[in-house]
């Protein structure tokens, strides 16, 4: 089974993150593929580049990146949620002339087409709101 994962809150604004990086685990465990993660509204700040976890607490932005390296599995941001609040790529950061590039490595701003291909590929499409 083909699965397609997005994840709508930031790192710390709930348990979205670490909930669809455990199910993305176990879907992999169990034989299934995944499509792409797609992060959309408040989960771009997954992608932040200058976030820094709280003493004592998992690093999700950090964790998706090791998970994305070790699957090859592409980290997918939403380009205009990602733009408006403040998650620039090289390109985007040059675009708009701002002064830091903000998207961390191993994730990619991308369009919603992306997302809405990766479901019609896909034979599920799992959501974590919050």
């Amino acid at each position: 089974m083909k699965y397609t994962i997005a994840i709508h809150s930031a790192p710390y604004g709930g348990s979205a993150g670490q909930a669809g990086l455990a199910f993305a685990r176990a879907v992999l465990a169990a034989g299934h593929e995944i499509s792409r993660v797609f992060f959309y509204h408040e989960g771009v700040y997954q992608a932040l580049s200058s976030a820094v976890a709280p003493q004592g607490e998992v690093d999700l932005p950090a964790a998706w990146r090791t998970f994305g390296e070790e699957t090859g599995i592409e980290l997918a941001v939403c380009i205009a949620n990602g733009i408006k609040r403040g998650v620039l790529s090289a390109d985007e950061n040059d675009r708009y002339e701002r002064n830091a590039v903000t998207l961390a490595p191993g994730f990619e701003l991308v369009g919603l087409g992306q997302l809405i291909d990766a479901i019609v590929s896909s034979d599920r499409y799992i959501e974590f709101p919050q």
